[in-house]
């Protein structure tokens, strides 16, 4: 009986562990439009459906179409200029608005899909897709990460009373072959001596082996990652300022990301692009960008860059520096002479000033700034900014989140191998359906494929992003 119920109560759990959960399909329609808004629309289209970006805000696009039916919105997204072309109303009126952009044309995307991403779409507008979805497509491919814990609990458990059932029928067949030889039956062994039998202690070292196993792998796996990691940095650099409020392109700073492998940090000189005008924060005044002036040898009371900047003495840039301070000082304050709050405030800076460029092994101001890198992938990873920006037309938020909110800047994403894969999969590749002779050879059999309906869209995945040596050269 006690068999019986052991082995009840194994297929229950393991029912329970394996057995698939649904989704409605309400849902998976909402998800399948945000997949394909991502990869066909968020190029140009802002993704809170609001504010306007290189195309118009897509928030109400139904009811904004008019009286017009919806087979004529179809139309449009499948072949805008056509519908310009043809003299449809409302599709003139986008373009008078609008040009001379361009919309590009979508031939391939079926009714329901369609239909699917004007859904996600009213969703994201009127606030009724989820929250957490929709922060997650904000910025991106969200990596499913899923917690193990009741799958190993639930495993230890099943082990643990396998190793019971077994030594007691080991026990039972021990008893039965002494008996047979012996003609006596031995005493029944103890529970204490089953617990300790050669199959329990076997089975326990297994499982041991197993759980430290798996431990290992799992801490290996998390080895430089640093999700939410966002350290202090020399300058008190707000993204939110500059790519939120005064909307600065990330790539006017990152400008090596469309280039080259590597995003690179912008040097000191592109900040002085428009720290020559701009003196002072609006949050923290002369404290942070002084830090920028004394890093490359700017003097801003004179606005002229100092020569032999390396060579001057620490005490000859300190009074440099700070009598634009407390000239600043006097000046935000209205005083007419300076006071002790100012020499306190001077004393301040400078010290924040010095305490951010220099350390043990660098005893002089000038010289570049010392940012703490925060995205660092293994040695055995390739990763090409370049591919991904130019080829690919990523947007930087896919991979760092809403930069333009961030403060303090932080890693968004996992930037594990399994995030990696799944963007890859989930992921269009653009010009399938243009006239690019290089696609038209190399992947003649999608072609063939899109042209037949077999295929909606074809995939990083499909054209190889999931090869190994892609990554892992």
């Amino acid at each position: 009986m006690k068999i019986n119920w052991l082995n009840s109560s194994v297929l229950v759990l393991l029912f329970l562990l394996i057995h698939p959960f649904s989704t409605s399909a309400e849902e998976l329609n909402l998800d399948e439009g945000r997949d394909l808004f991502r990869t066909n629309c968020a190029a140009c289209h802002n993704r809170n459906m609001v504010d306007n970006l290189t195309g118009p805000a897509l928030g109400g696009v139904q009811d904004k179409w008019g009286d017009f039916p919806i087979e004529d919105l179809r139309y449009f997204i499948r072949y805008s200029q056509r519908s310009i072309q043809e003299g449809h109303p409302r599709a003139v009126q986008i373009w008078n608005e609008w040009q001379p952009a361009i919309m590009n044309n979508f031939p391939n995307l079926t009714d329901q899909e369609i239909d699917n991403i004007l859904a996600y779409i009213d969703g994201v507008y009127t606030g009724t897709y989820g929250p957490a979805r929709v922060a997650a497509d904000a910025t991106g491919i969200a990596e499913d990460e899923t917690d193990n814990s009741f799958l190993l609990i639930s495993l230890i458990v099943i082990l643990a009373l396998l190793a019971i059932v077994l030594a007691r029928i080991a026990n039972v067949l021990r008893s039965i072959h002494i008996a047979r030889e012996t003609n006596r039956v031995p005493k029944p062994g103890s529970f204490g001596s089953i617990l300790t039998s050669k199959t329990v202690v076997g089975l326990v070292l297994l499982t041991l082996i197993i759980i430290g196993g798996y431990t290992t792998v799992n801490n290996a796996i998390d080895l430089g990652r640093q999700q939410g990691y966002a350290p202090q940095q020399p300058v008190k650099f707000s993204h939110a300022v500059h790519a939120g409020i005064h909307e600065i392109d990330c790539q006017y700073c990152h400008s090596a990301a469309r280039q080259s492998k590597q995003a690179l940090i912008p040097p000191t000189s592109t900040c002085m692009n428009c720290h020559v005008a701009i003196k002072k924060g609006s949050e923290y005044g002369t404290a942070e960008i002084t830090k920028i002036f004394a890093s490359i040898g700017y003097d801003p009371l004179n606005d002229e860059y100092l020569e032999d900047y390396e060579k001057m003495s620490m005490e000859e840039i300190e009074a440099i520096y700070r009598e634009w301070i407390e000239t600043e000082y006097v000046r935000d304050n209205s005083l007419d002479y300076l006071d002790e709050g100012g020499r306190l405030e001077s004393d301040r800076q400078w010290e924040d000033v010095v305490a951010s460029l220099t350390h043990e092994h660098r005893d002089h101001v000038a010289g570049p700034i010392e940012w703490v890198r925060i995205h660092n992938l293994p040695d055995h990873v390739y990763f090409n900014h370049a591919q991904h920006v130019t080829a690919g037309n990523v947007d930087c938020q896919t991979c760092h989140g809403k930069v333009e909110e961030m403060e303090v800047l932080a890693q968004y994403s996992t930037l594990s191998m399994g995030w990696c894969i799944n963007c890859h999969r989930q992921t269009e590749v653009q010009g399938f359906t243009s006239d690019n002779e290089y696609y038209l050879q190399a992947y003649r059999k999608y072609h063939d494929a899109l042209r037949a309906g077999e295929m909606n869209k074809v995939t990083v995945e499909d054209i190889g992003g999931l090869s190994c040596q892609v990554c892992h050269y």
